[in-house]
């Protein structure tokens, strides 16, 4: 009997995938172990690797599209074996925005002959089918043929479906110069969408670079969920903010010393260690509530918000209390690569209990973040700058750097907040503190 081959489900938070690229095409022989295709999730792109052996027999979900976990995405079996019938899979359909500076042109509608009351109006077919002369025409007319009503089989459009439809639209090829035909169907526009500003209302190559900066463009998976997850703790959540300033000068110094000795620590290891003492000593600032329970965490899961070009992603550094400062700076290190190159496991970006956001490489004094689903509390990281400081009644220049704690005001008050991140200021200032774990 054929086996199914299903849609793995990577983490309890994955309730779908979208397949990037099939590895292998039906026919070809597969092993255990083989990767068959690749995919991606809100958090990572994954291999999928084969559990059987056998010939691949049938793809039922091609590349390109999403599916929930668990969907039967293709079949491995013997040559010529049957296979079973199963319920075609129904991929999810991103949202496409309403154009709004586009809007079609308004014109004087064609009349076409009014329909019969014998005639039916063809039921609308599951995919969108066009032939080949038809798209052949849109393509040459530069328009989108999708909201074109087939009168074909099935709702089939055909080429008389287009002429109709460019009739009713009022579509003059003679109003569009060359130029702008060519660039609108390298972009992929429908000149139907665009307002010509030449001579007599003519489509010219501006309008189509205009219109090109106007396109929508949907989010990708990453950022929808991105945008979904900080909404829902922004709104549910009540955010208060603590800010302190504190002078980095020895430490910088400290920092340069051990360099010159091989031991290359950033800024960010002595953050994370101070943070993690912190958050041993101010245990309510590493636990998670829902606004009826509270569930205090023994262990330090700490997160690091590590930015991609895609979006941003927090890998754990797990029973982070129980690391040295140089294998925290090891383990940072590695998880960052590891997301940079898009090979975080999911159960390497779940479970933090306390996020650090450091954004002291972006030249930015001061900055506010969004507690992570899950946290009671994330630290903010600004960047370093020489400030003219009073010291023993003098202006002095030094390194000062300021933190920010967002605290879930449900469960942390004012005045834990303000000693917890005070706790971490006064551990980086505290030279001979890192001179011991050394």
């Amino acid at each position: 009997m054929a086996h199914a081959i299903r849609m793995p489900q990577f983490g309890q938070t994955v309730e779908e995938c979208t397949i990037v690229e099939w590895r292998k095409k039906v026919g070809d022989k597969v092993v255990k172990g083989d990767v068959l295709f690749e995919i991606e999730t809100d958090k990572a792109a994954l291999e999928v690797e084969s559990f059987f052996e056998g010939t691949l027999l049938k793809i039922l979900v091609p590349a390109g599209e999403t599916v929930p976990v668990q969907t039967v995405v293709g079949f491995i079996g013997a040559p010529a074996e049957p296979i079973p019938e199963v319920e075609p899979p129904v991929p999810k359909q991103a949202p496409t925005a309403a154009p709004s500076a586009m809007a079609p042109r308004q014109r004087a509608p064609v009349a076409r002959g009014a329909v019969p009351a014998t005639t039916t109006v063809p039921k609308q077919p599951k995919r969108f089918t066009i032939s080949p002369r038809a798209a052949k025409l849109a393509h040459d007319k530069v328009i989108d043929p999708t909201p074109i009503r087939g009168t074909g089989p099935e709702g089939r459009v055909v080429e008389q479906d287009v002429i109709a439809y460019l009739e009713e639209q009022g579509y003059d090829e003679l109003r569009v110069t060359p130029a702008a035909k060519d660039l609108a169907s390298k972009e992929g526009l429908d000149l139907l969408y665009i307002e010509g500003t030449g001579d007599g209302g003519k489509i010219v190559a501006a309008d189509v670079k205009r219109a090109v900066a106007e396109k929508p463009k949907p989010m990708s998976r990453i950022r929808r969920l991105i945008a979904e997850r900080l909404t829902r703790s922004f709104t549910t959540t009540p955010h208060f903010f603590t800010t302190v300033s504190l002078d980095l000068t020895d430490l910088l110094a400290l920092r340069a010393e051990c360099k010159g000795r091989g031991m290359p620590y950033t800024v960010t290891d002595f953050i994370m260690k101070a943070a993690v003492l912190a958050l041993e000593e101010f245990p309510e600032v590493n636990s998670t509530t829902d606004g009826k329970y509270v569930w205090w965490h023994s262990r330090v899961h700490l997160g690091l918000a590590v930015a991609l070009e895609k979006g941003l992603v927090v890998p754990t550094i797990r029973c982070a209390q129980e690391f040295t400062l140089a294998e925290l700076h090891d383990a940072a290190a590695q998880l960052a690569e590891k997301a940079r190159a898009g090979k975080l496991r999911p159960e390497e970006m779940t479970g933090s209990t306390f996020t650090l956001s450091n954004m002291g490489m972006m030249d930015i004094e001061n900055f506010t973040a969004i507690i992570n689903p899950g946290e009671s509390a994330v630290l903010a990281v600004s960047s370093a700058m020489k400030t003219p400081v009073v010291r023993d009644d003098a202006v002095v220049i030094r390194t000062m750097m300021k933190m920010t704690l967002s605290s879930d005001h449900r469960i942390i008050d004012g005045v834990t907040a303000a000693r917890f991140i005070n706790a971490i200021k006064n551990k980086l200032e505290d030279i001979e503190l890192w001179k011991s774990m050394m």
